[in-house]
């Protein structure tokens, strides 16, 4: 197998979980933002194709990594962002670690506790919310509570997809060493409904996202820019609602998704919470609470 397009899952930015691109940021920006997705959603599909061996997934990945660095007629995606981001002056570093992450998901299919996790999250998750960040000229300073959000946002998909990634591709990114404190074993995730530990094992999980979750609930306040301050504000009480929702919800039997008609609800809150803290920051008063609603 290759090229990109035989590795294709036809996904695109409006099936993600979260929004992507969204007409809250600058309609100048749209564009780029796009442009980083593509090559991030192309990579995603090439590690996580079902049937191609791990040979060709490293085989393409390294050329995706040539294009991205100037190589020419190795990849439309990695060409398409290399010319984006030396326009712009941007660094390729944050595709780098997106690639490392693939390369990852590809030879690695259990992580043995929460700090292992963690390190993969570093690479599989930040460098999405730091290419943004830089996109819009913001400050490296937010850069702690962009990464508590985007690993709270994966830790997040890995649990609402636990039982896929097992059955798909013998992946699991629940830590084993938590597993086994519960006394679950990996096959639980093949079950029709998650067993009363395995729920256990997913609600002690939820509460350490929930701690990171808290650490970033300062993060919409602390960018410059009003519009993409109000997409994180958004971005942000999606994912507190979802944390709430695995918390009572099993994902092997339940949906854990928001319905179209859940997320317009909770991004015009979650918008809404964003834009009155602003202001009254603006007013110069002490940022008050956010994301107070229940999802």
């Amino acid at each position: 197998m290759t090229g990109s397009d035989g590795f294709s899952s036809g996904k695109g930015h409006g099936d993600e979980n979260f929004p992507v691109a969204s007409r809250l940021i600058r309609p100048a920006l749209r564009g780029p933002v796009l442009t980083f997705y593509r090559f991030a959603r192309a990579a995603d599909d090439v590690a996580d194709h079902p049937q191609a061996n791990a040979d060709d997934k490293l085989a393409e990945l390294a050329r995706m990594e040539a294009a991205l660095q100037g190589g020419a007629g190795m990849n439309p995606e990695g060409e398409a962002l290399h010319a984006m981001l030396r326009a712009r002056g941007l660094t390729d570093q944050h595709t780098l670690d997106l690639l490392e992450a693939f390369r990852r998901d590809v030879t690695k299919r259990r992580y043995a506790d929460w700090d292992e996790l963690m390190d993969y999250c570093r690479y599989s998750a930040a460098p999405v919310g730091r290419f943004v960040l830089d996109l819009h000229g913001e400050s490296r300073a937010v850069w702690p509570a962009n990464d508590a959000l985007c690993t709270a946002l994966q830790v997040i998909n890995h649990l609402q997809d636990c039982a896929k990634d097992y059955r798909a591709l013998d992946r699991v990114y629940i830590p084993l060493d938590v597993l086994a404190a519960h006394d679950v074993g990996v096959e639980a995730l093949d079950g029709a409904r998650a067993s009363t530990a395995l729920r256990q094992v997913i609600a002690e999980l939820v509460r350490r996202t929930e701690t990171l979750l808290q650490r970033s609930r300062p993060f919409a306040g602390q960018i410059a820019d009003r519009r993409l301050s109000l997409e994180v504000g958004v971005i942000q009480a999606l994912a507190e609602s979802l944390a709430r929702r695995l918390a009572r919800r099993d994902p092997l039997s339940e949906r854990v998704h928001h319905h179209p008609i859940e997320m317009i609800g909770l991004a015009f809150r979650g918008g809404l919470s964003t834009a009155v803290a602003r202001l009254w920051r603006a007013a110069g008063h002490k940022q008050p609470g956010l994301h107070g609603s229940r999802g």
